[in-house]
């Protein structure tokens, strides 16, 4: 029976994930946390305890599954590793120097975790075909796109998907060195050199296109979450895995 703690309990992906724990017979939701006032929308076990402060939580537990927001995931993730629970975080916003320091608080405790910009399988099948992609077609933009109350931009999808790309490309300016943004920002922010558009319009879940183009030709790969009940079985398999780990991940992709 692997222990959970779910934090940002209350919100969409944290209401997903309650039903998920509570739907499986392998796993023991022995704990929430949230911000006070904050309650389940979904009905919680009697014997799963309820926090509104970080440092109230003392539970036993294995897992750390967490679904916050941008602002407190990485003091959540420290709090996490340091009472040895293995961080599962689904929570964007982490900064490159903030993941290093905790892979290595991670590593001196032997402790395995994962840090997922994206739970859906689709999501992470996209990040590694445009990687392989971008090998032969180098110029390449990405359009993310999401509900109109998500805190970040752009997505840590799309950033991730920035990430693996520049690992095979050279940093290039694309388009017309000479071009002049009428409107400034129109061209979108860029991660070495791979503009980034990011939408938000209510309707929207989590979508994302990464568009190539090269002479003659050009190559489009899109993928869509129309429902947050689809990052769920990502979920479940790292809270499934990541306790036999010995290290903090970045990637869905590592333990698949």
């Amino acid at each position: 029976m692997t222990k959970v703690i779910i934090a940002g309990y209350a919100g969409k992906m944290g209401q997903n994930a309650v039903k998920m724990v509570q739907n499986r017979d392998d796993f023991d939701l022995v704990a929430v946390y949230g911000q006070p006032g904050q309650s389940s929308a979904t009905p919680l076990a009697d014997n799963t305890k309820v926090f509104d402060k970080l440092d109230d939580i003392d539970v036993d537990a294995d897992v750390w599954v967490d679904f916050t927001i941008p602002a407190t995931v990485f003091e959540n993730t420290k709090f996490a590793i340091e009472h040895n629970y293995s961080p599962v975080v689904g929570t964007t916003g982490l900064k490159d120097d903030q993941i290093t320091e905790l892979q290595a608080l991670a590593a001196n405790k032997q402790l395995g975790g994962l840090i997922a910009p994206n739970f859906g399988i689709s999501a992470v099948l996209l990040m590694q075909f445009a990687q392989q992609a971008a090998k032969y077609m180098p110029d390449v933009e990405i359009i993310e796109m999401h509900h109109d109350q998500k805190l970040d931009a752009p997505s840590g999808t799309a950033l991730n998907t920035a990430k693996l790309i520049s690992k095979v490309r050279k940093p290039h300016k694309q388009g017309n060195p000479d071009e002049k943004e009428t409107i400034p920002g129109v061209r979108g922010g860029t991660y070495d050199g791979i503009p980034i558009h990011a939408v938000r319009l209510p309707g929207l879940v989590a979508h994302e296109q990464v568009m190539f183009g090269s002479t003659g030709e050009g190559l489009t790969i899109r993928q869509d979450s129309f429902d947050r009940v689809s990052f769920m079985s990502g979920v479940a398999v790292a809270v499934e895995k990541i306790s036999a780990e010995k290290e903090l991940f970045v990637g869905l992709e590592n333990i698949l």
